[in-house]
């Protein structure tokens, strides 16, 4: 079974590859699944196949969770309606967990220290241990979740409930918040360097600019739309103002 959870955990690192709008993750987490289920007779494999391909949507770092589960229900003979409301019930927790964890806490707490390091002096340095801790965090969660959701089962919400698991969830968003705070100075003084008092001025009175319109228009204005007009009036600028 070893060999079938690392073929399983080589194959999740593919399952956005195959993301569509029908079934979104299903396609993948039904290739991921595949390796776990051929101990299964004849008669019960390419159902079972083919329900691990159905829709499917969640944070790709805890999709684990549910090729794990699903292929141990249908291991232990669970009902394909069974399966089915497993997959459903996963959804929306793997998804929610899977952001706060990942996306608001992991990835922009290790982005901001190394923003800091990077002013700070840190070089190359600075980005290849990101790379390298990001990676081993991301690594370790996947194959968490692929162990887990395989031992628990339908019972897959006990791993949900995790000490670790809700601590890390708990404590990774404060700790991003500080991480920034302490950041974003260092890193704006760094990238300013360069640039003259007035045009460093400028560049707050752009920043202000943005947030306020941000703030007004927000249901018509993003920050892609800002920036790309702010690049045009500089272009403007620049060819006008020799």
């Amino acid at each position: 079974m070893k060999v079938s959870l690392a073929r399983a955990l080589l194959r999740l690192f593919a399952v956005q590859g195959s993301y569509n709008y029908e079934r979104l993750l299903g396609v993948g987490v039904g290739v991921a699944e595949e390796p776990l289920l051929r101990d299964l007779a004849d008669g019960k494999y390419r159902p079972a196949v083919a329900r691990g391909a159905h829709f499917f949507n969640a944070h790709p770092y805890l999709i684990g969770l549910a090729v794990g589960a699903a292929a141990r229900a249908e291991h232990d003979g669970a009902s394909p309606d069974q399966v089915e409301r497993l997959r459903e019930a996963l959804c929306g927790p793997l998804g929610s967990v899977g952001d706060r964890l990942v996306w608001a806490g992991w990835l922009p707490f290790l982005s901001a220290l190394t923003l800091a390091a990077v002013a700070l002096g840190g070089g190359w340095i600075a980005v290849v241990s990101f790379l390298i801790v990001y990676n081993i965090g991301h690594v370790a969660l996947r194959w968490w979740a692929l162990k887990a959701g395989w031992t628990h089962g339908a019972r897959v919400s006990v791993a949900l409930h995790h000490p670790v698991l809700l601590k890390a969830t708990a404590t990774l968003g404060p700790a991003m918040a500080l991480a920034v705070g302490f950041a974003l100075p260092i890193t704006a003084q760094y990238l300013a360097a360069p640039f003259g008092s007035w045009t460093r001025l400028a560049l707050a009175l752009a920043a202000v600019v943005a947030f306020l319109m941000l703030r007004v228009f927000g249901d018509r204005l993003n920050g892609l739309r800002f920036a790309l007009g702010l690049s045009a009036l500089a272009l403007i600028a620049g060819w006008i103002w020799p």
